[in-house]
């Protein structure tokens, strides 16, 4: 019974906070629960390779620009001939690393996903914030490039 509680509460947060990704993952997970025989087969899987199917989504977005021919060799050259540009790299792999960390974390420790959990919907309802790891790499950059008063161009 708590469990249902618990993700009504993060549904009626996310509906609230107007956060459309939370709310259908929210009813997403509530509409599985529904159906116990489903529950027990979906949610180790999910629970296993969610992550890994969100970054393969968002890597499909990130890359979409490189297939329409938005974003070409001569664009990756030109970054990377600005402090701007190695600041994102450097970023990206910094995010490798914290995220490996993290899964490690996660795996080892499960209670502190209590905690990460409300965190993100913290972020995410009240503050605006994105729940997604790989754009944290270009969320550090945006700062560090804005503080170092650096530009890509």
């Amino acid at each position: 019974m708590e469990s249902w509680i618990f993700l009504g509460l993060i549904l009626l947060i996310a509906y609230l906070g107007k956060n459309s990704s939370l709310l259908i993952a929210g009813a997403v997970v509530i509409v599985i629960k529904l159906f116990p025989f489903l529950s027990q087969k979906l949610y180790p899987v999910i629970q296993a390779k969610g992550i890994n199917w969100g970054v393969t989504i968002i890597s499909v977005a990130i890359l979409i620009p490189i297939a329409t021919g938005q974003i070409q060799f001569k664009d990756l050259i030109n970054a990377m001939k600005t402090p701007a540009g190695w600041i994102a790299v450097v970023c990206g792999i910094l995010v490798a690393i914290l995220s490996k960390h993290g899964v490690n974390l996660l795996s080892s420790t499960p209670q502190v996903t209590v905690a990460l959990v409300i965190g993100t919907i913290i972020g995410v309802v009240f503050l605006k914030g994105v729940a997604a790891g790989p754009v944290i790499a270009a969320g550090i950059t945006y700062y560090l490039v804005t503080l170092l008063n650096l530009s890509f161009s």
